[in-house]
């Protein structure tokens, strides 16, 4: 799955606009109306859903329901993030990781090549929300026996041999908070599977209050909901007097379990939030923002970043086109001499992610070189929804600028 730490956006070194990551809840974000009231295909449309923090969760949760034990082996992709990987060891299982090939699509040889009877799943990743050959997938697994989780932490929206994404496994993944403008979230699905022992609970009016105000602050730090923050200015500033006088006073454990790790872009893995529903609020936003516009300007924003910057030096996209229906998280650009120019990038002030940087101990170029090359040759731009035409314009120029220093 993909809640891999990502680079921090860094304070901007010369006039312009900061960009945000990852999507802010703005007045925009709740617009609906004529085509955008149709929601387009997601893994949502499964038969089953339980709303929880995270994706990493979501993997254990999968994984407990599938009774993965000692002795088992999950098959995982080279190119990956690393927290995905904890939720396999807290089952007590071996994770094997196959290859991929120079565009991150399952190498299945290779996974055949692991097959042994102790491998009881299969997780495959839709990389930046493009999808892998599902029809395939599901054949090879029917096959040998194995269970099939998509990882759809990058496709929370598509749809691929006329199904939603996430309705082809056995199990699904998601990380909502990845496309909506919200503190945490993330889902499990089945179609093949009801989910009964997966019962949730609330984590407390602690957290409940935590994902309200993390998500609004981080509206205002980008320049949202100005009304709003002018209304909540006095509250805020109490709130957080209030908040270090509780953190002085607490356990940093407690104080830390206000929120899952996820959210602040760690890989850790706390079974505490196992049994922990997302948040009233996320569920909320899940409903009431626009599906379809997240869609279709996440397609029109990497359109145009494909666009500019078509012909630059030393650089290609990760994927030759954006088929229909396919909603990218990010825009992923190969890029030649990627440390120097991730260098200049940060220098610049331009939000930039570096998926899979660092791979499981053993996970090399020996084990898959396409995994090690990807991991430092990839660098991702947002082509979120919130973008504003100001900061997607700079954004743009900066990221050509960075390139042909």
């Amino acid at each position: 799955m993909s809640n891999t730490p990502v680079s921090p956006i860094l304070p901007v070194t010369q006039s312009g606009p900061r960009v945000p990551l990852v999507p802010p809840l703005s007045g925009a974000s709740l617009r609906h109306g004529g085509a955008v009231d149709r929601h387009p295909p997601s893994v949502l449309d499964a038969a089953h859903v339980r709303l929880v923090t995270s994706g990493r969760i979501a993997i254990g949760l999968a994984l407990r329901e599938l009774g993965v034990r000692e002795g088992d082996s999950v098959l995982l992709p080279a190119y990956h993030s690393l927290s995905m990987v904890p939720p396999v060891l807290w089952r007590g299982a071996t994770p094997r990781f196959y290859r991929v090939d120079a565009q991150a699509r399952i190498d299945l040889v290779d996974v055949a090549a692991l097959c042994d009877p102790s491998v009881k799943v299969l997780v495959a990743t839709h990389y930046f929300g493009f999808p892998q050959d599902v029809s395939a997938l599901r054949a090879f697994c029917d096959a040998r026996g194995i269970t099939l989780v998509e990882d759809c932490a990058h496709a929370f929206f598509g749809e691929s041999a006329g199904k939603p994404l996430g309705s082809h496994g056995d199990y699904a993944i998601a990380s909502s908070m990845k496309f909506f403008p919200m503190y945490e979230g993330g889902a499990l699905v089945s179609n093949r599977h009801a989910l009964d022992g997966v019962a949730l609970r609330s984590a407390g009016k602690g957290f409940e209050a935590k994902a309200v105000l993390a998500t609004l602050e981080y509206s205002f730090r980008y320049g949202r909901l100005a009304p709003i923050q002018a209304l909540l200015a006095l509250p805020m500033r109490a709130k957080d007097a209030v908040w270090r006088r509780i953190k002085a006073a607490r356990p940093a454990t407690a104080a830390t379990a206000l929120a899952p790790g996820s959210s602040d872009s760690d890989a850790s893995f706390d079974t505490r939030w196992l049994d922990k529903r997302s948040s009233l609020f996320a569920r909320q936003l899940l409903k009431r923002v626009s599906h379809a516009r997240i869609v279709a300007l996440r397609r029109r924003h990497y359109l145009r970043l494909q666009e500019a910057l078509a012909g630059q030096p030393g650089c290609r996209p990760l994927f030759e086109r954006l088929p229909d229906g396919v909603c990218p998280w990010l825009f992923p650009l190969l890029v030649d001499d990627a440390d120097a120019v991730f260098e200049r990038i940060k220098a610049l002030g331009v939000p930039v992610v570096r998926f899979a940087e660092t791979l499981w101990p053993g996970v090399d170029a020996a084990r898959c070189p396409h995994s090690a090359y990807l991991s430092r040759h990839v660098l991702a731009f947002p082509c979120h929804q919130e973008l504003r035409e100001s900061e997607f314009a700079w954004m743009c120029s900066h990221i050509v600028k960075a390139l042909a220093a």
